[in-house]
């Protein structure tokens, strides 16, 4: 595989798409979907997560807190491996971060809804600051949080927000869903990487609550996720029944990386769950629009 590619780190790019599309489900359901913006939406999305991946790999990769992460498994690292030179790196996270923009403001215009351009302003210094910078938050234990608030509450909300200009209790609860799964992503991660973050100084909120807590909090944001996308799901369609099932659909398809997590995976073992982690994200979410156009095209056929 192409390093540049490898260094996007594709299997992180549900994450990017998953909130896009509940959104936008969400908002077809009541009528409003714009396909177009959408669409914009996505690309939106999926250049700021590509952008991240490259930025929290420079930025890793010149403090040297990447350079014993090759022993634990996970993808590749361009700067910290000797791959790419860091200013190619960084050239490519801020090409990335630019286009973003560019849409962004071409969404901006189309709608004229420019109270996005406040969103498009956070979401720059968001995500480098993670890694970059002379205090980057993702070393004091904040990325869960911003994680919760932007591959959550901004993707999904600012989604519904370009197309339609309004947001609804259903729409904060299906964010607070993608949100705390998108977190249980980075939790996945920083829990792989207890040992050599603490020994490189990086005090991610892993490192701060221990292996066990950390173990525990992984389990919760994903059985939790899965419940507040159901709780909009009720809402929205007022289906006892389709909520339920929804609900033990979605544990039932986590349990096997809930077990292993539970179990005291580490290391490479942990991996797969991380994998797993953002392919169950859109899962949720693909299952939550199947679930909410079964009942559109049921009430039609009525």
């Amino acid at each position: 595989m192409n390093i540049w590619i490898a260094g996007a780190r594709p299997k992180t790019l549900p994450v990017a798409i998953s909130p896009v599309l509940i959104a936008s489900t969400i908002v077809w359901y009541g009528g409003g979907l714009d396909l177009v913006i959408a669409i914009a939406c996505a690309l939106i999305a999926l250049l700021f997560q590509i952008g991240v991946n490259y930025a929290n790999d420079y930025s890793d990769g010149i403090r040297g807190t990447d350079d014993a992460r090759h022993t634990t498994g996970g993808p590749v690292r361009l700067v910290g491996q000797g791959l790419a030179a860091p200013a190619k790196v960084r050239l490519a996270a801020w090409l990335c971060f630019g286009l973003a923009c560019v849409i962004g403001l071409v969404v901006v215009v189309t709608t004229d809804h420019a109270f996005l351009l406040y969103l498009g302003a956070a979401c720059v210094p968001a995500a480098w600051f993670y890694t970059g910078g002379g205090k980057p938050y993702g070393y004091i234990g904040l990325g869960e949080l911003s994680v919760f608030i932007f591959f959550g509450l901004v993707a999904v909300l600012g989604t519904a927000l370009a197309q339609t200009g309004q947001l609804t209790l259903p729409l904060w609860l299906a964010a607070s869903g993608q949100g705390a799964i998108a977190s249980a992503v980075l939790v996945a991660n920083n829990l792989r990487d207890i040992p050599t973050d603490r020994d490189a100084g990086k005090q991610t909120l892993a490192v701060r609550m221990g292996e066990r807590a950390t173990r525990v909090l992984y389990i919760a944001l994903d059985l939790g996720g899965a419940i507040a996308t159901a709780a909009a799901l009720y809402l929205i369609t007022n289906n006892w029944l389709q909520t339920l099932g929804f609900v033990f659909v979605c544990a039932f398809i986590a349990w096997g990386s809930i077990t292993k997590v539970r179990k005291g995976a580490t290391g490479r073992d942990l991996v797969s769950v991380l994998a797993f982690t953002g392919k169950y994200m859109l899962f949720t979410s693909a299952l939550a629009s199947a679930c909410l156009i079964a009942v559109k095209v049921a009430i039609h056929a009525r």
